[in-house]
């Protein structure tokens, strides 16, 4: 069974689409990436999502549906091609959608989540079948709808003789702690905090666009960290939240870094300084996440995939936190790390044509397991 895997995550710098080719049952399963592809989000594309996000009436969130299932789309249909495979030889496409607003459940009230990327406009165009929406099924059950990859961990990546991390830092960061392979153990996973998305904001606020993120950390490694801004950035009620708990761009969006630097004139001029400060407060909340949370139960190594592992800045400062644990690169679970969360998703539209449950209770705070997903037909029906 071939699936295509698409993600588009709060970085907003593209659609990751990976083709992955399954084999066997839960059990026996073997499965081996065939084929990815990394689409940029033109400037328009972007700024299309930004304003969405920011300030979108239902006008601009209708037409950013449509367009995003088009782009989709359009990056289905590239891996496609390059893989020599036609549609029909592929299963389903599994879609994460863009995230354009996530709200966790609290108190008596239930959590809101919402993904665009138009399913019908996806199967319509490429004749394949759909797999999409998959956060709120979890959310309906009570929980927090993320992280959605702690189950696809569990299953792809864990080993047999150690504990491991598995850290993703995209827009926001997120973690899977997964025990031995064949334990009985529960998962934890959740966000952390803030990745890429506070930094890659700070440089397009400082280069009025011209530039969308720090390219090899080099603003961070050229400029000096604010301590007593740090300080009141790490001073953020959501860090002792005890797990399951999940955050997003509403939380750690633009207006985050844009009210930052208005209210602080040491930072307004110096872009440098900024940075160097987001990207510490980036790692600083990582691993006193890591620390309080997840030490306790015994951590081995540490894997980091997603666009953070291309910054050797964050990885640097990470190592130099975390130490002595190896934090290591993605490359070493057999993958590009970019092309991970795409598989995670394609993961998660085999285990819905299997009928498999695939949220995590213990990561999510649902009240059970759930299978995740919607089924779009394509141009053949089930």
């Amino acid at each position: 069974m071939r699936i295509i895997g698409l993600m588009s995550g709060t970085s907003l710098d593209g659609i990751d689409a990976a083709l992955v080719r399954f084999e066997g049952d839960l059990d026996t399963l073997q499965w081996t990436l065939e084929a990815f592809e990394s689409v940029p989000f033109t400037d328009a594309q972007r700024e299309q999502i930004h304003e969405a996000i920011v300030n979108g009436t239902a006008a601009a969130l209708c037409r950013l549906h449509v367009d995003m299932g088009e782009w989709l789309a359009d990056a289905a249909l590239r891996v496609l091609h390059h893989s020599g495979l036609q549609a029909g030889q592929i299963a389903a496409i599994g879609s994460h959608g863009q995230t354009v607003w996530h709200e966790p459940p609290r108190d008596d009230l239930r959590g809101a989540t919402l993904q665009l990327g138009c399913a019908a406009t996806l199967a319509e165009r490429t004749g394949i079948a759909v797999v999409s929406d998959f956060r709120t099924r979890d959310v309906a059950a009570g929980g927090q709808g993320a992280p959605l990859v702690p189950w696809v961990d569990r299953v792809l990546f864990s080993a047999p003789d150690r504990t491991r991390v598995l850290l993703n830092i995209g827009g926001m960061a997120n973690l899977s702690w997964l025990p031995p392979r064949g334990s009985d153990q529960p998962i934890l996973a959740f966000d952390t905090g803030p990745g890429n998305a506070l930094i890659n904001a700070a440089v397009e606020v400082y280069t009025d666009g011209r530039e969308t993120y720090d390219r090899d950390g080099r603003r961070a490694a050229g400029g000096q960290v604010d301590d007593a801004v740090l300080s009141e950035l790490l001073d953020d009620p959501y860090f002792t939240i005890e797990p399951p708990k999940s955050t997003g761009r509403e939380v750690y969006g633009k207006p985050y870094v844009e009210a930052l630097i208005e209210r602080s004139p040491v930072l307004r001029h110096d872009a440098n300084r900024t940075i160097a400060t987001l990207t510490e407060f980036t790692v600083r909340s990582i691993a006193d996440a890591i620390r309080r949370w997840v030490l306790p139960r015994g951590v081995d190594e540490v894997i980091v995939t997603g666009g953070g592992v291309r910054n050797p800045e964050i990885l640097r400062r990470l190592r130099e936190q975390l130490s002595p644990i190896p934090v290591l690169s993605g490359e070493v679970l057999g993958l590009n790390p970019d092309a991970k969360e795409a598989v995670a998703f394609a993961t998660l539209a085999w285990a819905h044509l299997q009928g498999l449950t695939a949220n995590e209770p213990s990561a999510t705070g649902a009240v059970g397991p759930r299978v995740l997903g919607s089924y779009t037909p394509g141009a053949r029906i089930r």
